[in-house]
């Protein structure tokens, strides 16, 4: 039998390590394609704990290992951000941050710096009380550009590093509930041609951007005709970009284009999403050009991968083996938890909803706090999260 009451014990005796931990690695900006040196301080840590084996592979990510038993069990972080936004809409500085007794903010702390803490940690308390057994061994990763392309970096590691764990545990912000999916998502494209003439005799010409027009206004009315699904809900789209090339100021324009964020749920299909765009009206009337967005941006350290934007949809059943050792894992410390889905996309798209590895959420932080100015997060989460890691192996190859 497991001694929640040492492991939660233990967990409380590392605050303020992982507090000091989250608030050095915060110093240093780090978004996508920018964390060499947020990397290099994971490592650190890592080693000063004592993992027996702490590196960072072709792409970037870092990937460390407790342990030496046959089952493998990952716990996954990305650790770059998003950038600051309007530095106005800070009341403090995004990378100093601030702690109190309760908080510490700063931007990532949320998402999801805090993740990469407390699963270096929860690795640490299993080294620390024993629970390190010849059934399993703790694959702890700090991934990369996540907030550019998620999945992107499992991927990777999946195909060209062939690792494959047993199941991941995604460690964003949760709310202090536990995760078991979320929509997939897609990034889309429509093109649409003109041509131009001199602004003075419009007559002359073919606007572009009055054709599109006609196609935004019925892509708006099919955001309320897609599917909702009972767990994960609706499916959902806006457009989130446009663009246009004329000769001037003073011409027509002859191409327009716009991009579209499209939230896939439960049974839809990046071609399903693709063939609802192209059967609209007015995207046929003009012949307008319905595509996928490509992702191919180098790394920190120059390896491009390129992928195809689509970051499918995945659910783990509430039965499954991953799920009910996470709970027993959480009740056993904190009470009964809610069983919840994430409203934001995850790196689960690739482990899970590309490779079929199952993937369960928990993490500290709050989905709110993702992207926000003064972003924060919260000393017990980093404490509760750590704790929970730590029993779940135990629980999960023990049920087998």
């Amino acid at each position: 039998m497991l001694d929640f009451n040492a492991i939660k014990s233990k967990a409380e005796g590392y605050q303020a390590d992982m507090t000091k931990f989250l608030r050095d690695i915060v110093r240093l900006p780090g978004e996508s394609c920018g964390e060499k040196e947020t990397a290099a301080r994971i490592v650190e840590e890592m080693k000063k704990l004592g993992f027996d084996e702490a590196g960072i592979d072709k792409m970037g990510n870092v990937i460390a290992y407790m342990g030496t038993g046959k089952t493998l069990i990952a716990f996954d972080a990305h650790i770059d951000t998003v950038g600051v936004g309007n530095r106005e809409n800070w009341k403090f500085d995004p990378f100093e941050g601030y702690e109190n007794d309760a908080e510490i903010g700063g931007r990532g702390t949320s998402d999801q710096l805090g993740g990469i803490v407390s699963a270096v940690y929860g690795a640490k308390i299993m080294k620390d009380l024993g629970l390190l057994s010849d059934k399993y061994r703790v694959m702890v990763t700090g991934t990369v550009q996540e907030e550019d392309c998620d999945g992107l970096c499992w991927e990777y590691i999946i195909k060209e590093e062939k690792i494959r764990p047993e199941f991941v545990v995604i460690t964003e912000p949760t709310n202090g509930n536990i995760y078991r999916g979320h929509r997939g998502r897609m990034e889309i494209r429509v093109d649409v041609k003109g041509i131009s003439c001199h602004g003075s005799a419009p007559e002359r010409g073919d606007n572009a951007i009055y054709k599109m027009a006609e196609i935004l206004l019925e892509v708006r009315d099919l955001n309320n005709k897609l599917k909702t699904d009972p767990f994960l809900g609706k499916g959902t789209l806006t457009t989130s970009q446009i663009y246009f090339t004329s000769p001037s100021r003073c011409a027509v324009a002859d191409s327009c284009s716009i991009s579209i964020d499209r939230r896939l749920t439960w049974g839809e299909t990046h071609e399903l999403a693709l063939d609802e765009i192209r059967a609209l009206p007015s995207v046929k009337k003009y012949k307008a050009e319905v595509s996928m967005y490509q992702y191919d941006r180098p790394s920190y350290t120059g390896v491009v991968y390129p992928i195809e934007c689509y970051f499918p949809t995945w659910v783990i059943p509430e039965d499954a083996a991953p799920t009910q050792a996470m709970v027993k894992a959480y009740e056993g410390m904190y009470g009964k938890p809610k069983v919840d889905k994430w409203t934001f996309s995850t790196n689960g798209v690739a482990i899970m909803g590309r490779n079929g590895i199952p993937c369960i959420g928990f993490g500290p932080g709050k989905e709110e706090e993702a992207h926000a100015p003064n972003e924060k997060t919260w000393k017990e989460d980093l404490v509760r999260c750590a704790a929970v890691y730590a029993a779940l192996p135990s629980l999960y190859t023990g049920q087998k």
